[in-house]
């Protein structure tokens, strides 16, 4: 019988699961809206039913050999979702959840099914190193690039957790003292300039520091989206290309820093800000070989994600799930 293992996105807005099989072909989704959700119990109950549901989405006849999941503030060592900025959740008396046991919750629907979680940036990777551009390399790096900018080393062929599960997390490094306030707290970091929001920011101070005319002007912090960027640019709009320049600098400079300390074969962009092409890639590359140690130049590629976007998150999450079926299974070999 064929084996399939699920992976899970849960997003802020939305949670999303899929069967997938280890070439990455998905036999179908389904999703609902995580804020309709309160209390963290039923939550769970109504994620458990549509991976139960996934049967009839599938049709096929298939062995489940394990549930992956991708979460952000996610705990690889303990299964628990830490502190999470965008989930919402409470428990039956009403009280805020802040640490959520997630994957000992699942295992009670699913007692003989392994079951692993990782944040959406290491499933990202892992995503890539099965199913995408990094298949065969040990050593590369993934930055995801949307809402904020996460990132995921891969070292050996294995994610580089750290001692506590939180390693990896290069959209906080301070590019700039002092700098834009962070979504964390603090300033100047990396994802304050490069990511959705920071792309927008730097749109902004460029209109406001240039006589260009712009038909970003047209638009208010609100309503710009980073594809309204991506669409300007294309059209030559000199605003939006100077937005690109800067932010490709910037992430030059990060990626440089990261390139340092890992040394990586490649590193992959993947997300929505990542979809500009070269818009984005150009910039970037240019600036990371001018910041980079001389050892490093020319040798390191700058490479858009290869995983099939429209199921990205979910094959970054069954990923995880494969990763651990084998990890289990690797003396039958």
């Amino acid at each position: 019988m064929k084996k399939l293992t699920v992976g899970v996105d849960i997003g802020g807005t939305n949670t999303v699961s899929g069967l997938v099989d280890n070439e990455g072909k998905c036999y179908g989704t389904l999703s609902f809206k995580t804020r309709d959700f309160v209390v963290f119990d039923d939550y769970i109950d109504r994620l458990c039913q549509d991976i139960n549901n996934l049967k009839k989405v599938a049709k096929i006849e298939y062995e489940l050999a394990g549930i992956g999941i991708g979460a952000p503030n996610a705990n690889y060592f303990t299964g628990n979702i830490e502190n999470p900025a965008n989930l919402h959740w409470k428990d039956k008396a009403g009280n805020d959840l802040t640490i959520i046991p997630f994957v000992e919750m699942v295992k009670r629907h699913f007692p003989s099914t392994p079951v692993a979680m990782t944040n959406d940036a290491n499933a990202a990777a892992l995503g890539e190193m099965y199913y995408g551009g990094a298949k065969g390399m040990q050593d590369f790096l993934v930055i995801t690039l949307g809402t904020g900018l996460g990132s995921g080393f891969v070292s050996k062929g294995d994610v580089i957790y750290g001692h506590d599960s939180f390693a990896g997390e290069l959209g906080h490094i301070c590019v700039e003292k002092g700098g834009r306030r962070c979504g964390c707290g603090n300033r100047g970091c990396l994802e304050a300039y490069v990511s959705a929001p920071g792309i927008k920011r730097t749109v902004f101070e460029v209109l406001a520091e240039t006589n260009s005319t712009s038909e970003l002007s047209n638009f208010t912090i609100e309503n710009l989206e980073s594809k309204d960027i991506y669409e300007a640019a294309t059209r030559g709009d000199a605003v939006a290309l100077e937005a690109f320049e800067r932010t490709g600098e910037v992430l030059g400079m990060g990626i440089a820093a990261a390139v340092a300390v890992t040394s990586p074969e490649a590193v992959f962009l993947f997300g929505g800000l990542a979809k500009s092409g070269k818009y984005i890639l150009e910039p970037t590359k240019k600036y990371m070989e001018q910041y980079m140690l001389k050892n490093f130049r020319n040798k390191i590629k700058l490479l858009p994600s290869g995983i099939d976007s429209a199921n990205a998150a979910i094959l970054g999450a069954s990923a995880l799930a494969w990763q651990k079926y084998n990890q289990l299974h690797a003396d039958e070999k």
